[in-house]
């Protein structure tokens, strides 16, 4: 049977309205049967001669506090499911919006519910009169003839009160959805702050991530590319002192060992600017002391870390150091440096200066802007001073707890 689009429409929406209020009618009436349940019952199930003032209290409490995350989760199934409206997920310190929902507002429209459905049931029996009437015996509808006109107004009556139940049925679910919405939603400013936390959330968990992939990087090079290099570099070099070569040959095997000590060397460089083992196993102080002693110019080295930052942080930490020395090897013309790192409560501060010529952008270049984002992606703040003429300090301050 082909209906009207529009038909078609108006008994899908009839049908949604009247599943939805019959779904609320469990949600709606829970509280205050629960309720009528603790008050009159709690006393004789803690036994006799307690009294309600004393130990009976906190179990009503109790029962009222932990349905009301149930029936909150129960509506959110229902409006989602049934409306497509998608409510938030409360917090603990939102509850009073959950007891105002659940407890006084829930139960008035399980009522408009309840007299809804009844409606629907009276207005059906009524447009059916002439129905019931028919099935009735015939001896009894003789005797019984006025019943026909009583049954024929009662039809009319229902087929009134059928017209006018969608349009009931639809101001309810939209009246519900209008409550719902002001009482459970979030307003503009909660929902910034939960994207907030949110976007924080998976930013630590992004950072923890590119944190472990580094590690993972390091000890595949290390123990792969590494030794196999190694490995070369050392036949190379029994094959110069054991083999007798011609000249030519000689010079090619003396390239390829110089080559091969050159590719470890930039290796062990590359190992170590992502995240070297001695981080992870003796701290940020015993890593940056290795990274001042293998720096091309001459730096000072003072640190104050009475307890290690967060495995993050100090990644953080040692990149920054590191990616500053070269920077200062490379471009400042600087004669020394001095790095100072110190813990100052849950901050840890680094700061790293040189007496080269200045003149450093972080806005110039991908260097330091890089270094600036690192710093960002854990919450840290990013300071550098580069006049002209020098000199130059960088100021990175990082929470310890990230």
């Amino acid at each position: 049977m082909n209906l009207p689009p529009r038909l078609r429409r108006a008994l899908v929406r009839l049908r949604r309205d009247f599943l939805f209020a019959a779904a609320g009618l469990l949600p709606h009436g829970v509280p205050p049967l629960l309720f009528c349940w603790a008050l009159f019952h709690v006393a004789d199930i803690l036994g006799p001669g307690t009294t309600f003032g004393t130990l009976g209290l906190p179990v009503p409490v109790t029962l009222l506090v932990l349905s009301a995350y149930g029936l909150t989760e129960a509506q959110r199934w229902r409006f989602r499911t049934l409306c497509g409206m998608d409510l938030p997920r409360l917090r603990f310190r939102e509850a009073k919006r959950q007891f105002a929902y659940n407890w006084l507002i829930g139960p008035l429209f399980g009522v408009l519910e309840l007299l809804l459905l009844a409606v629907l049931a009276v207005a059906l029996t009524a447009a059916t009169s002439l129905l019931w009437v028919e099935m009735l015996g015939w001896q009894w509808r003789v005797n019984h003839m006025g019943v026909w006109t009583w049954a024929g107004y009662a039809t009319v009556v229902g087929l009134l009160i059928l017209a006018a139940v969608p349009a009931l049925a639809g101001g309810l679910v939209r009246l519900e959805n209008v409550v719902a919405r002001a009482v459970l939603y979030v307003s503009r400013s909660e929902e910034l702050e939960r994207r907030v936390e949110d976007l924080t959330a998976s930013r630590a968990g992004a950072v923890d991530a590119a944190d472990a992939e580094r590690r993972r990087i390091e000890r595949d090079l290390h123990d792969g590319a590494q030794q196999r290099l190694v490995a070369l570099a050392l036949n190379l070099g029994l094959a110069k002192v054991t083999l007798d070569l011609p000249p030519e040959a000689r010079q090619v095997v003396d390239e390829a060992h110089r080559q091969a000590k050159e590719a470890i060397e930039e290796l062990n460089s590359l190992v170590r600017g992502l995240h070297p083992a001695v981080l992870d196993e003796l701290g940020l102080d015993a890593a940056l002391s290795g990274l001042a002693a293998r720096a091309p110019l001459p730096v000072r080295l003072r640190t104050d870390l009475p307890e290690r930052a967060a495995p993050a942080v100090e990644a953080v930490a040692y990149f920054v150091v590191s990616e500053a020395l070269n920077n200062v090897a490379k471009h400042a013309e600087a004669t020394r440096a001095d790095v100072t790192v110190t813990r100052l409560g849950e901050i840890l501060r680094v700061v790293i200066a040189d007496d080269g010529v200045g003149g450093a952008d972080p806005s110039g270049g991908s260097g330091l802007k890089g270094l600036a984002q690192r710093v960002r992606s854990v919450d840290g703040a990013f300071r550098m001073s580069s006049p002209a003429g020098g000199p130059t300090m960088m100021t990175v301050e990082l929470p310890c707890t990230t």
